[in-house]
């Protein structure tokens, strides 16, 4: 074969490998909070911003924020990375969850409580189904969240539901209701975020307010991605449509409630004198 005809062919399939890359990289990418989310409250306090690839929330004394997004997923895996609100953030709660509409909604929450310089963030856990929540967890982390970004993931089937930080599982939530536990599998759900004022709760059961001389307070997001039925290929989908926890996941999940978990309602014995829920006298794993 001559060499230029060999060159040819070589640089051909550079630039067809290069591009392939590029359209993984593109398909790879995060979503663009212009197309993907509506601010729902907050006005200016909500800035979408490099084009879309960023998203911050403010709250002062007037007001906090919010946005929610524009589809609806009825399961999936969600992964939003978030920078959370640095210094003294007392009194202040991001949240970031799935939600559905009415009386028996569903939904699946991520919240962090905000707490005095130095000390953790409590990041708190729990689980709707039909309008019944009370399956709160709570959990410390292992790395301090305003300092940089750290991916919160939902993974969403309809055999379990997985919490995650930085791909490391925290919870699970087993679908149960073969002994009458309703589980969240039917009703489609739009993913929220705020960022507001909860001193009357939120930190050290409301004994320390917000410092307002701190305001306004800050959270970014970045690199949102939906992996649903509607927008990935058949091998996407059947990563999380049957994701679960090999031993290492298991390993990893013992971990972190070992060590970083400070409530767990299945291990309340006072606040259920009649009983634990149903799902607790299960495995966790």
């Amino acid at each position: 074969m001559p060499f230029s005809s060999s060159c040819s062919k070589v640089s051909m399939v550079l630039v067809v490998s290069l591009f392939v890359t590029s359209l993984m990289a593109m398909a790879a990418s995060a979503g663009n909070f212009f197309q993907d989310f509506d601010v729902t409250f907050g006005d200016e306090r909500a800035k979408i911003l490099n084009g879309g690839q960023l998203l911050t929330l403010n709250l002062d004394k007037a007001s906090g924020s919010g946005f929610k997004s524009k589809n609806e997923y009825l399961l999936g895996r969600i992964d939003m990375q978030i920078k959370l609100v640095s210094g003294n953030s007392a009194g202040t709660v991001t949240a970031y969850y799935l939600s559905s509409e009415g009386p028996t909604h569903d939904e699946i929450d991520f919240e962090f409580l905000g707490n005095l310089s130095g000390d953790p963030y409590t990041l708190h856990t729990n689980v709707f189904s039909q309008g019944k929540g009370n399956r709160e967890q709570q959990f410390h982390l292992w790395f301090d969240p305003t300092k940089a970004f750290h991916t919160y993931s939902i993974v969403w089937n309809s055999q379990r539901i997985i919490f995650l930080v930085d791909n490391i599982p925290i919870r699970v939530f087993h679908n149960l209701e073969t002994i009458g536990v309703p589980f969240p599998k039917s009703q489609p759900m739009r993913i929220y975020s705020s960022l507001w004022n909860a001193d009357d709760w939120a930190t050290r059961g409301g004994l320390v307010k917000t410092d307002w001389t701190q305001a306004p307070f800050t959270a970014s997001y970045r690199n949102f991605q939906a992996s649903t039925t509607s927008t990935n290929s058949l091998t996407e989908q059947s990563a999380w449509q049957t994701q679960g926890l090999d031993a290492a996941g298991r390993n990893r999940l013992r971990w972190v409630q070992q060590k970083f978990m400070v409530y767990n309602y299945c291990s309340d014995l006072k606040r259920f004198p009649q009983g634990l829920p149903a799902e607790c006298r299960r495995s966790r794993f």
